[in-house]
């Protein structure tokens, strides 16, 4: 453990700034013109992982975005550890919200700002630095593979193809990925499980052209009215998704489960502070905890329409869009779901529109097992770095992927990551702990080490 420190002390200020050149990259995979950016990324991240000392590192190209291979074979008798993370980064609007550019990354008040400095560039460039760590000392107890792609924002796409393509390459013995958080600085805790996601953007066309509001309103269909009419039913009064089939293959967690769950430390008060709400707002019977971990959501993330623009314009619009995410829990799949919320939505509309809903893409739910050994290494790598056993929890978010790799690889995933859920992730003023960063570093090695002892 002194070696460890002793390397990131006499380092720390080169690794912030190494994380700090690439946070200036703009890599936001959703958007075509940042196409070269994200290429440009991938470069920087395999010339990161030859520095550090992979003997092998490629840009590999897809019908998409690269994505970046690298490892370091020591003995092939040994465990091998295959890294996940991404370098692609949610677009940074809206723009004008950010304190300070979303891309020229800023330090304030222990906090590195900037699009990406937690999801998940600083939590995967803690990989890279703490590679290194091991390398320079010498002290690399196992092998380690690399696979850091460019398309996770956008519902990794490609990598299914890639992975079976290169499944002997990527043999292993376990998924390690910081992608996730923990519930405090002082408080560690694992991920044990993640949702699914099932996402769509739906279109509502009435006439076949905008028509003066004056003229034609109250005697044509509004899309935008119908399209809020068709999405409030969707819930009922209790917050209940009232999709047809939808909760069928939900799995229940039993009483002492929920118990297990929601012993974990949480505020429901300093939480409302941190967000300004006066109360939370959910599916009637459970609490927040469970709202975000074991329960399905429906959530609209954006709506439009009509006129948008300065000042008014009486317009009676043409068409009205709406983009929805479905969270998914376990037994739940995404292709089932988004086929029944198809069905459903174009079941509610009137003969006065016509409605189009078009699949983006989804993902499975995952729960981690946490008897292994690479658990167990994971656990004994956060006791020793922050002095407490981490606390397993689950996590509202997802990281399609994992299911992926269970599917493909036969690789179970350890999700260790360092984030806070204060971090404003896909949110303006996005930010990332130096602490936390240099805590990761920290800790993986020590991953390693107990995940090659454990496994002899």
């Amino acid at each position: 453990m002194e070696q460890i420190k002793n390397y990131i002390n006499q380092h720390q200020e080169r690794f912030i700034s190494e994380l700090m050149e690439m946070l200036r990259i703009p890599s936001v995979s959703a958007d075509s013109k940042y196409k070269d950016d994200v290429l440009r990324n991938a470069e920087f991240v395999k010339k990161s992982l030859v520095e550090a000392g992979a003997d092998k590192a490629e840009v590999c190209l897809t019908p998409g975005h690269p994505i970046v291979y690298a490892e370091k074979i020591i003995d092939p008798k040994l465990p091998t550890v295959v890294v996940y993370g991404h370098y692609d980064v949610q677009p940074p609007d809206p723009l004008d919200l950010w304190d300070s550019p979303p891309f020229e990354p800023v330090i304030k008040d222990g906090l590195i700002v900037a699009r990406g400095s937690c999801d998940d560039k600083g939590q995967m460039f803690m990989h890279v630095k703490a590679f290194e760590l091991m390398m320079k000392t010498n002290t690399l107890p196992c092998n380690v593979k690399f696979m850091i792609e460019g398309e996770e924002e956008v519902g990794s796409s490609n990598l299914g193809n890639w992975i079976r393509e290169n499944k002997e390459r990527l043999k292993g013995d376990v998924i390690l990925i910081s992608d996730t958080s923990i519930i405090a600085n002082d408080i560690p805790s694992i991920d044990v499980g993640l949702r699914g996601l099932s996402y769509v953007e739906v279109e509502v066309t009435g006439p076949n052209r905008d028509l003066h509001s004056g003229v034609y309103g109250g005697a044509v269909a509004n899309p935008i009215t119908i399209l809020c009419e068709m999405i409030a039913k969707c819930k009922d009064e209790n917050n209940h998704i009232t999709i047809p089939g939808f909760y069928d293959k939900v799995l229940t967690l039993s009483k002492e489960e929920r118990e297990e769950l929601n012993r974990a430390p949480f505020s429901l008060d300093e939480y409302k502070k941190d967000l300004n709400i006066d109360d939370v707002h959910g599916e009637t019977g459970y609490t927040t905890l469970e709202r975000t971990g074991i329960r399905p959501t429906f959530e609209l993330n954006g709506i439009w329409g009509g006129y948008i623009g300065e000042g008014a314009k009486t317009v009676l619009p043409s068409k009205a869009f709406a983009k929805i995410s479905m969270r998914l829990v376990p037994n739940q799949t995404s292709d089932e779901i988004t086929k029944l919320f198809a069905d459903h939505f174009n079941s509610l509309a009137p003969k006065s529109v016509k409605v189009k809903v078009t699949p983006h893409h989804g993902g499975e739910p995952v729960v981690t097992p946490t008897d292994s050994i690479a658990f167990k290494a994971a656990s004994m790598a956060m006791e020793a770095t922050f002095g407490k056993k981490p606390i397993p929890t689950r996590g509202g978010g997802s990281i399609p992927i994992v299911a992926l790799f269970e599917k493909e690889l036969g690789l179970k995933s350890v999700l260790m990551g360092f984030g806070l859920d204060s971090d404003l992730i896909h949110s303006p003023n996005e930010h990332y702990g130096v602490f936390n960063f240099l805590k990761g570093i920290e800790t993986i090695p020590m991953f390693f080490k107990n995940f090659a002892d454990l496994s002899k």
